[in-house]
């Protein structure tokens, strides 16, 4: 008899007898099976098409295959969640709406319903993939998310957009095609790691977003790679950026952000773009092969640049400002690949200090008909000038203390593959109809 009550006690406390139940492919079979469960109970699909959409009302967990489309037929988000611990496991999520006002997407995580868990989810041919749209401390992790490459680049729908979710965790999603990788707004207090972001706008895009870190990303063939924009105490440290079109990094009204160990490199028009930013530390960072390897403006403050690597930048540095700026920080500078210095003490740092850019370039980069003149008497005159009688220079930037060698940074073998997939797509072709230059554009 006490061994029929240990066997009966066994058999109520199992998870089957909790609350696991197949649900069968169909029409409405979801949603029923949604509508019948318990808190707590675990929904399992097979290979099949379950019709949506459908709202997750309670707190569950739902696992299936691949092979099990959850379909949404075009109506409105395909899955929404309204409740807390709601977990989503395996399945494929397709079929929103188009309408990107309503943010129509294959995953809604709304206000309330925290802690959801997302991952190895495929969600495919939606207008957004996962929009975390209020709920806190979300996990959103190994997803393939795929976009549509139509209709036009800025009406298409984010891989994953965060508003208002502090605490949200993205991590090791692979986001291709639509608008932009991840788009993160009002929110705070997040950790975005390891996503492969390619064929986007932007690979990560950020407005009015505080204390965020975002890290070991890589960003492949998209317009601009990391634009951090009106946010603060961001952590931007070990991401690459390889063949991305404009910038591979902006600051635009970011401040106290920590930009460490990030590569930059070909393809793109600018390496790293400072507009109007202060007080961040851009420090062991690689750009290489870029039309200009920094661009920094507007009356940019308080900036720490040490311990960076530029090489092979067409210009190493454009710099629009009237203002001595020192980019050296305790006794260590930059590595630049034109400045032709020794080191007759072995420590490490140039004997000369490093000076980019002098009165002509100013001239060029604001009356760019004056580069016709570019090679005449008069020219090289000024330079000579400005080269053998410093005071005769305007404010800009001077590195006291260049570094005779670079930091390198090792990109994968699958990763370099990437990379050569994208290379030279921005030579000729339809660049579609973005704009990075225009900062009012988000």
């Amino acid at each position: 008899m006490r061994l029929l009550v240990l066997l009966l006690g066994l058999v109520l406390a199992s998870p089957l007898a909790a609350g696991e139940r197949s649900v069968a492919p169909g029409a409405g079979s979801l949603a029923t099976a949604i509508a019948e469960a318990a808190p707590g109970d675990v929904l399992t699909l097979t290979d099949g098409t379950y019709l949506g959409p459908v709202v997750i009302d309670r707190s569950l967990a739902i696992t299936g295959p691949r092979g099990a489309v959850v379909d949404g037929q075009g109506s409105g988000s395909v899955v929404t969640i309204t409740a807390p611990d709601v977990q989503l496991t395996g399945f494929t999520v397709t079929g929103s709406g188009r309408v990107n006002q309503d943010l129509d997407a294959g995953v809604k995580i709304e206000k309330g319903a925290d802690r959801t868990r997302v991952e190895k989810l495929l969600v495919t041919g939606n207008m957004h993939g996962i929009d975390v749209h209020g709920g806190r401390d979300a996990v959103v992790t190994d997803n393939e998310i795929i976009g549509t490459d139509s209709p036009r680049m800025n009406e298409r729908g984010n891989g994953i957009y965060v508003w208002n979710s502090p605490g949200t965790l993205l991590e090791n999603n692979l986001i291709r095609f639509g608008r932009d990788g991840i788009f993160s707004n009002a929110s705070s207090n997040s950790i975005y790691r390891g996503n492969v972001m390619r064929d986007l706008r932007f690979a990560v895009h950020f407005m009015y977003t505080r204390n965020t870190e975002v890290s070991g990303n890589i960003s492949i063939g998209n317009h601009l790679g990391f634009a951090i924009m009106f946010s603060n105490q961001a952590k931007i440290l070990n991401n690459l950026s390889l063949g991305d079109r404009d910038h591979g990094l902006m600051l635009n009204y970011a401040n106290n952000a920590d930009v460490t160990g990030n590569l930059v490199r070909g393809g793109t028009k600018k390496c790293l773009f400072i507009y109007n930013a202060h007080k961040n530390l851009v420090w062991n960072n690689r750009f290489e092969g870029c039309g200009i390897g920094i661009h920094f403006t507007a009356g940019s403050e308080k900036n720490a640049l040490t311990g960076n690597a530029f090489i092979a930048n067409r210009e190493q540095v454009k710099y629009v400002g009237t203002r001595n700026m020192e980019w050296s920080h305790g006794r260590r500078g930059n590595f630049w690949s034109d400045h032709p210095a020794f080191d007759l003490n072995g420590d490490g740092i140039a004997d000369s200090f490093y000076r980019p850019n002098d009165v002509m370039d100013q001239i060029l980069w604001s009356q760019p008909a004056a580069s016709l003149l570019i090679g005449s008497p008069a020219v090289q005159l000024v330079r000579w000038s400005q080269r053998d009688f410093p005071a005769t220079l305007p404010g800009g930037v001077r590195d006291s203390a260049p570094l005779m060698r670079p930091l390198t940074i090792v990109v994968t073998p699958e990763i370099l593959g990437y990379e050569a997939e994208a290379a030279g797509r921005w030579a000729t072709g339809h660049y579609d109809d973005t704009d990075p230059d225009n900062l009012s554009a988000h």
